[in-house]
């Protein structure tokens, strides 16, 4: 049975409506959830606080056990942003039309994730007021920044990359912010006012709108492919087992793509509870979202089976003994957690009963997270314990310190979307409005053109108007 998207007899007013309403009255779980993530943010600057005033010591940080838990949720940080704006640019250039309920709030993931990801090479850095050495600025001395250290290469991509995707993001807003616009009161109409930049909705700029968004998400594609591909160059460039290995950019790729559609589940799920988007965040597009997820996970599944073989059958007999050392050392457990996780759940996606049940979709997604947060840590920690030096030839656990900070960046990053969703629209409205105005063309001219008359519609082949319910 053929299911569909979206409902299609809805009135492009109620569109409005729905979207307008979710910005002014969500249910009570939303405030819970913001009360969760102040508190999470609250233990991290706390945390923070004491590192900075005590030392990078009592994080259990010190060579040549430099890198843990920060540079791990650092990598996870940025390959969840990944799939937000790619995914996006993909599928819209593709002309998915489910994309179209998703999209916004899966951009906003992709900023948000920058975001947090940017904060943990400051952490790291401890001397916090020095992040200046690692900006990319032109130095006429030639001494600082090294431009041929991969954190300049990591602050290059992520500048780029954090620009590209909050304009990629905004440009997508405008039409509904003009919306909000019209139909708005008080802070919220001058902020929408000077945020949708004198959008009118004529032919002009709309041609102008459709050029601009178009060539952002050609140009975004390679740039999502390479940030991650140069953040995987920090591992790959040295000559550390485990680490000094060809295929980790399109690992870490996949790996990003996973973590990514992973977290565009769990967040669907949330906001279809929090603002009543049954109609708009509908269970079909659920599905293929976790098809989507599901085609992703076999082919990490494959690329870490992959890293695997070509450790086993290669001759770097120090490689092969880090490897061992995963699946039988120290971290043996959170190793093969991390398999379970991220290979064996997947494949709950494969049955169309388990991808309709919300509730278990909600936690799958969830321990797919977990998995891949923790192929991360397996990245980086047992190869700092099983390395060349006879001296680092010990195991490290991270510190209830560093637990707080990694604990309170996904309240910070919950907390910064939760806003976003208050202020801004979730649902791109003028996008849903095209995808019923098509879906009743191609089933029902004629109930079309009905409902365009009494909802006030333009018709076929007008463009969207900005006007409010």
């Amino acid at each position: 049975m053929q299911t569909k998207d979206i409902n299609e007899n809805i009135e492009w007013a109620k569109i409005n409506e729905d979207v307008l309403r979710s910005m002014e009255n969500p249910r009570i779980g939303y405030w819970i959830a913001v009360a969760c993530c102040v508190a999470m943010v609250m233990c991290a600057v706390v945390a923070e606080i004491y590192q900075y005033q005590t030392g990078m010591g009592v994080g259990n940080l010190n060579w040549p056990h430099m890198w843990d838990l920060y540079i791990a949720t650092f990598v996870f940080w940025i390959g969840m942003s990944h799939s937000g704006t790619l995914l996006s640019a993909i599928l819209h250039i593709i002309q998915a039309d489910w994309r179209k309920p998703i999209y916004r709030f899966a951009e906003a993931m992709t900023t948000f994730s920058l975001m947090t990801a940017g904060l943990f090479p400051m952490i790291h850095l401890g001397r916090v007021w020095n992040m200046y050495w690692v900006l990319p600025y032109v130095s006429d001395r030639g001494i600082w920044p090294n431009f041929r250290s991969p954190l300049i290469w990591d602050a290059f991509a992520i500048t780029t990359y954090l620009t590209s995707s909050a304009l990629f993001l905004f440009i997508g807003m405008i039409p509904d912010l003009a919306i909000c616009r019209d139909n708005a009161r008080g802070w919220r109409q001058k902020l929408y006012t000077v945020l949708s930049l004198g959008w009118q909705g004529d032919d002009r700029q709309w041609r102008n709108f459709r050029k601009i968004y178009l060539l952002m998400a050609c140009f975004l594609i390679p740039l999502a492919v390479s940030v991650h591909s140069i953040v995987s160059a920090d591992f790959a460039m040295s000559i550390m087992p485990g680490w000094h290995i060809t295929s980790f950019p399109p690992y870490f790729v996949a790996g990003a793509l996973y973590s990514g559609c992973a977290a565009i589940i769990s967040l669907f799920i949330i906001l279809r509870y929090f603002f009543r988007f049954e109609d708009y965040m509908t269970i079909p597009i659920l599905e293929k979202t976790c098809k989507l997820t599901f085609a992703i996970a076999m082919v990490w599944s494959y690329l870490t089976l992959v890293e695997f073989a070509s450790v086993w059958y290669g001759h770097d007999a120090v490689a092969k003994e880090a490897l061992m050392g995963r699946f039988t050392g120290a971290y043996a457990p959170l190793f093969w957690l991390m398999l379970f996780c991220g290979i064996v759940v997947p494949f709950t996606l494969a049955f169309e009963k388990l991808r309709r049940h919300l509730p278990t979709m909600f936690v799958v997604s969830l321990v797919l997270n977990l998995g891949m947060w923790l192929e991360r840590y397996m990245i980086v920690t047992p190869t700092l314990q099983l390395s060349y030096y006879p001296f680092a030839w010990d195991v490290m656990w991270p510190s209830m310190v560093q637990w707080a900070i990694v604990f309170g960046s996904f309240g910070w990053f919950g907390l910064l979307f939760l806003i976003f969703v208050k202020v801004f629209p979730s649902v791109s409205m003028y996008e849903v409005k095209e995808m019923v105005f098509h879906r009743r063309q191609h089933h029902s001219p004629a109930l079309a053109e009905q409902l365009h008359r009494r909802a006030g519609d333009p018709k076929p082949g007008e463009q969207p108007s900005t006007e409010g319910a």
